[in-house]
């Protein structure tokens, strides 16, 4: 972690494809044990940052420190010191969910890797299915197996690259308690979403994305703030996270 207090410092950001622009200068900050939210429309760039940030992809310009590494520079400290959670579960289906957990501890040469599993599973309500094949687990056992295994080794940082994607209600919510935990645990996550009401629900700041640039970023109270205040009716009528995005990005 950086003297700041800071887990992720970003500065002038870019990248390009080709002759696409997809980052052109994005800033901000997130602190250690916090909950970030990143928002933005489908193609705004998430992808983009957290390939960046986790060290998958190198910026065109701009500087990237995590944890106190850069990451172009110090990749490798970087990579040791982060878990990246992708759209999709990486779980091996043949695999029981234990044999998964063992398997990451063993890869990320921790001591005691069976040990290590039995507590992660119970931590996270997977002891039941545990001895099951992966390919047997819902979708939302699926996720929930592939966010614990991000958690082996501890890491301070985790990122979850729209980890709710295509669950139902009932998974999501489950994964939303998971975050909660581990924000409340103090492990700092950066988390991208399309869902606003998951970024409402779950972080402690919100930015949002747009044309390859940041151009709002804040507490949820403060982002209520940038629109237009309530007409007063009979009830003052908040506006929903949905209506700010919507205002923001024009």
């Amino acid at each position: 972690m950086s003297q700041n207090g800071s887990a992720i410092s970003v500065q002038g950001l870019k990248k390009s494809y080709k002759n696409v622009s997809v980052l052109t200068g994005v800033n901000f900050q997130v602190k250690a044990g916090t909950i970030f939210a990143l928002l933005g429309s489908n193609g705004a760039g998430k992808t983009t940052i957290i390939k960046i940030l986790t060290t998958l992809l190198k910026p065109d310009s701009g500087t990237a420190i995590v944890n106190g590494f850069d990451v172009v520079s110090k990749a490798d400290n970087v990579r040791q010191s982060i878990s990246l959670t992708g759209q999709f579960a990486a779980v091996d289906e043949i695999l029981t969910g234990r044999e998964n957990l063992i398997m990451i501890a063993k890869l990320r040469h921790l001591n005691q890797p069976r040990q290590i599993a039995d507590e992660l599973l119970k931590r996270l309500g997977l002891t039941a299915i545990a001895e099951r094949r992966v390919s047997t687990y819902s979708g939302g056992m699926r996720r929930r197996l592939d966010i614990t295994m991000s958690l082996v080794g501890k890491p301070p940082l985790i990122f979850l690259d729209e980890p709710t994607t295509g669950l139902d209600p009932e998974a999501r919510l489950e994964v939303w308690k998971i975050v909660k935990e581990l924000s409340d645990n103090g492990t700092t996550v950066f988390l991208t979403t399309q869902y606003l009401e998951e970024a409402e629900q779950l972080a402690d700041r919100i930015a949002i994305l747009h044309k390859g640039k940041i151009i709002a970023n804040g507490t949820l109270a403060e982002l209520k703030s940038l629109f237009p205040p309530a007409k007063v009716e009979y009830v003052e009528k908040q506006p929903t996270l949905e209506e700010i995005f919507l205002a923001i990005i024009g």
